[in-house]
């Protein structure tokens, strides 16, 4: 007997399937909608909670001109982060610079979904973006957490993400920095992602072909990082549209690792330790997120943290 329930497992592609019958949903009111929007009247814009600003401390200036700029950004719900989410930032860093030498990897964004994902287990996207922020904290690398997907009302599509990625970028800031020149060079922006989300563009219907399009073609594309034990040449000939755009990163080291299995984790009360950025945990544990309670809090203190219940450290 399996030491944990399949049953809490979500079934294959359920996560891009709720995202696309949301937005269509959406989409439907707003249509049917529109005459009586119209004729209504106009109320000034609410006010945001926070100005929003796009994050460019770490995107660095070019230093191979003869390569074209690479911004690679990764969607997903990211609740909680893992330590999986930043090692495949470092593979993808580690292919473009080894592999290929006609691109140079000039930042990463990690882009959270919306609350109106309506995801089940889903934290609220202002504790998903500051998980996010603290787990990329101390990194060395180009890493940055873009909150506009997730401070957005409505479910935005992953096309419409890397729109804004594109416009940002391009043409906001046109462009990026060279260090040898102070012309400015249009950037490539591509989504990076696994193999299940690979796996779900090539299902028939689940994903429009012109959101597809968006995403892979023109100066888009795709990299994927591969999963033991799963085969993408299946996925590779459905998408053979776009096979110049893809790069398939093997993963080396094996790393079976999700949020889903980190959330139930926490729920049996067990350790996440290196699983887990140890901010994100004090995080988790300080805003009794996934189940954790101020009632059993000494002891996620000290089982899942690797601290005594006083806050002293083991031995």
């Amino acid at each position: 007997m399996s030491f944990f329930n399949n049953s809490q497992q979500a079934p294959p592609y359920s996560d891009q399937q709720l995202q696309y019958a949301q937005f269509q949903q959406q989409q439907q009111q707003l249509q049917g909608s529109s005459i009586e929007a119209a004729s209504a009247p106009q109320q000034p814009p609410a006010a945001p909670a926070e100005e929003y600003h796009f994050p460019t401390q770490r995107l660095r200036a070019q230093q191979y001109p003869n390569r074209t700029p690479l911004v690679l950004v990764v969607c997903g719900s990211f609740s909680p982060i893992t330590i999986m989410h930043l090692r495949m930032c470092e593979m993808a860093s580690d292919w473009v610079r080894m592999v290929e030498d006609n691109y140079e990897v000039v930042g990463i964004y990690l882009s959270p979904v919306s609350d109106a994902y309506k995801k089940s287990n889903l934290a609220a996207a202002h504790h998903r973006i500051r998980m996010c922020q603290l787990a990329v904290e101390d990194t060395t690398n180009c890493v940055m957490v873009d909150p506009w997907e997730a401070t957005q009302p409505r479910y935005v599509p992953t096309a419409q993400v890397l729109d804004h990625f594109r416009h940002e970028i391009n043409k906001t800031l046109g462009g990026i920095d060279s260090i040898e020149s102070a012309e400015r060079k249009q950037a490539r922006v591509a989504l990076l992602c696994g193999a299940d989300l690979m796996h779900s563009m090539s299902t028939p219907g689940l994903w429009s072909p012109d959101d597809l399009d968006r995403i892979l073609g023109g100066d888009g594309g795709l990299y994927v990082v591969e999963r033991h034990g799963t085969d993408l040449e299946e996925a590779k000939e459905a998408l053979s549209k776009w096979t110049d755009h893809i790069s398939v990163i093997p993963q080396g080291v094996p790393i079976d690792l999700s949020s889903t299995k980190v959330r139930l984790f926490l729920h049996k009360k067990m350790s996440v330790r290196y699983f887990v950025p140890n901010p994100v945990i004090d995080y988790i544990i300080e805003n009794n997120l996934y189940g954790t309670t101020k009632e059993d809090r000494a002891t996620y203190v000290q089982l899942v943290n690797g601290k005594a219940a006083s806050g002293s450290e083991t031995a």
